[in-house]
């Protein structure tokens, strides 16, 4: 394979392009604005050039290349049809900044329906009352839902409720949504088990809790079990409760928020409903909420009028989160995802979810310990704890480890709640020889971690670039003087 660098297969006189004349009259630079050299630019074939792009996508990992089992991301494959619907010119080409109603009225019939469709379908895998499309990521939907509560509170004139509770092992956007919206976040303990400590929940609750934000199943990977339980009290002692669907995947078509307690909720669109998900973005957190909070939805909404859609706004809403329904052709993708699937297509998304992790689960706990006793949900949560003490062969070490075999590293060192935690989510999306493969190499490394550890320190060895110093690469993204690796 040629790893020469464009600039070393750079000859003279070749090129790529052939330029079409000049179709505009020809302007002179100002002098002072012109190069007093020639731009050093590769000159290299039409052929050389995709070679070289193409031998550089393949260094990269992505769910269309590699296993990606990051834990709680649910990296899983994007089915091509929802980029064949997103790429319909009467979708991709709609200007997302119309300047007035009566411009989408006028020019978006089609997408306006299908917004329409997409938040009755939010409401219905939700057990909710109505959606919402415009939060355009998943802490983005966080704060959406946490705004709502506030908003209900303020009309009902609750001035003392200031306060959020957040479980322990909550993902780090639930109390920072929290304290953005203004709240208070009083952490709730989690008991050796994995789950919210019931008994600590009760003591938490009082006359200045607004909202529970709850994760279910959590980020270990468990249901709550006293879930529905937890919702009756805190009603009853006049919070509100908030559904983190970053796990829905697990429960999707099977379990719904809202006929567990919940009063709000929100989607990550590419977790639950198969949207890309990469390099932060563009996402969506749409939302869902029941009848008590519809009337506090941001602004404008679409709503049916005989056979044409139009815009309003809820009597108290909190406001506009974003503008053209959030990330509108992210939408478009999860729309037709929800359509091609259906109710037991769902069904079988949660079951298979289920099924894979607990699988790969069953394979790795004799050498990789789970941090919990017990099935698991979507996700599976073991620890390199045991490793690190005999062998010194941090989680860290493993996910590099996975590299050099051609696997993406799964989660590491999260949630905090558990040491040298390996989070392992391999979607419901993944072949069983998949998952095996993934499992061997898993043995292999845990093989190698007992006869040659430092081999394991030495990780990843066969890429590109070799381990970084992290700190360093998270605060220097200047990487063009990085030196070769040795």
């Amino acid at each position: 394979m040629d790893n020469r660098t464009v600039f070393e297969a750079s000859v003279s006189g070749r090129q790529a392009v052939m330029p079409s004349p000049l179709d505009v009259p020809a302007v002179e630079l100002p002098e002072h604005l012109r190069r007093s050299t020639d731009l050093a630019l590769p000159e290299l074939s039409e052929l050389d050039v995709v070679r070289h792009f193409t031998r550089l996508s393949r260094k990269n990992f992505g769910v269309d290349s590699h296993f990606y089992p990051l834990g709680s991301c649910t990296m899983k494959y994007n089915p091509k049809v929802a980029e064949v619907t997103a790429s319909h010119p009467g979708f991709a080409s709609l200007h997302p900044q119309l300047l007035s109603c009566e411009s989408y009225l006028r020019s978006c019939q089609g997408a306006l329906r299908l917004v329409f469709e997409m938040e009755e379908l939010l409401a219905e895998v939700g057990g909710m009352e109505a959606g919402c499309t415009q939060p355009m990521a998943g802490a983005h939907g966080e704060l959406a839902g946490v705004l709502l509560i506030a908003a209900y509170h303020r009309d009902k004139g609750n001035t003392g409720r200031d306060t959020i509770l957040v479980p322990d092992s909550a993902h780090g956007t639930n109390p920072a949504s929290a304290a953005i919206a203004g709240f208070k976040v009083r952490e709730v303990a989690s008991t050796p088990s994995g789950v919210v400590d019931f008994d600590a929940f009760k003591a938490c609750l009082g006359e200045d809790v607004a909202g529970v934000m709850l994760t279910c199943p959590n980020t270990h990977g468990l249901f709550e079990p006293h879930v529905a339980e937890m919702a009756a009290l805190a009603h009853e002692a006049g919070a509100l409760m908030y559904y983190d669907g970053a796990n829905l995947n697990a429960i999707v078509g099977r379990a719904r928020p809202g006929e567990l307690g919940f009063d709000v909720m929100h989607y990550n669109l590419h977790k639950s409903f198969a949207t890309p998900h990469g390099m932060g973005g563009p996402g969506s957190g749409a939302i869902a909420v029941n009848a008590r909070l519809a009337p506090y939805l941001p602004g404008p909404r679409v709503i049916r009028s005989g056979d044409r859609y139009t815009l309003t706004r809820p009597e108290k809403s909190i406001g506009r989160m974003a503008p053209f329904f959030g990330n509108f052709l992210v939408v478009v993708r999860a729309y037709t995802y929800l359509r091609a699937l259906g109710g037991e297509g769902l069904k079988e998304v949660s079951r298979l979810a289920a099924l894979n992790a607990n699988y790969v689960l069953h394979r790795l706990k004799e050498r990789f310990p789970s941090a919990y006793e017990g099935l698991c949900m979507h996700e599976c949560l073991l620890t390199a704890e045991k490793m690190e003490k005999e062998q010194g062969v941090s989680a860290l070490d493993i996910a590099k480890a996975l590299l050099d075999r051609g696997f993406h590293a799964p989660t590491v060192y999260f949630p905090l709640t558990v040491k040298e935690g390996l989070m392992i989510e391999p979607t419901e999306t993944e072949s069983r020889e998949t998952l095996d493969a993934f499992c061997e190499a898993m043995m292999d490394i845990a093989r190698l971690g007992e006869e040659d550890p430092d081999a394991l320190h030495r990780a990843p060895e066969n890429l590109p670039v070799g381990r970084l110093d992290e700190v360093k690469a998270a605060r220097l993204l200047d990487c063009a003087d990085l030196p070769d690796k040795d």
